[in-house]
């Protein structure tokens, strides 16, 4: 187990959605707070993300985890993510 485990969650989260931003051709800054449908991720880019996010932690996300409030940015994200890592990944 690392150290800190969501320093990495954060990372490998970030680069996604910064990914799916430059295939957009959206080039900004985000903070793990901000809103992902306010830096220009739209409903496509989330379900992008969320098949991106699972292939990543090689994780399913529970179908009742699959909400707009766990994917409203990269902090509500990486809580989401630990929480299934911890349980195992099988929701």
């Amino acid at each position: 187990m690392h150290a800190r485990p969501t320093d990495e969650i954060r990372s490998k989260v970030t680069s996604l959605i910064a990914s799916i931003l430059a295939g957009n051709e959206i080039d900004r800054s985000f903070s793990p707070e901000d809103s992902l449908p306010d830096i220009g991720l739209t409903s496509v880019d989330m379900v992008n993300l969320m098949l991106g996010l699972e292939a990543e932690f090689d994780i399913t996300i529970p179908q009742d985890d699959i909400t707009p409030e766990h994917f409203r940015s990269v902090a509500t994200i990486e809580v989401l993510i630990a929480r299934v890592l911890g349980a195992g990944g099988h929701g």
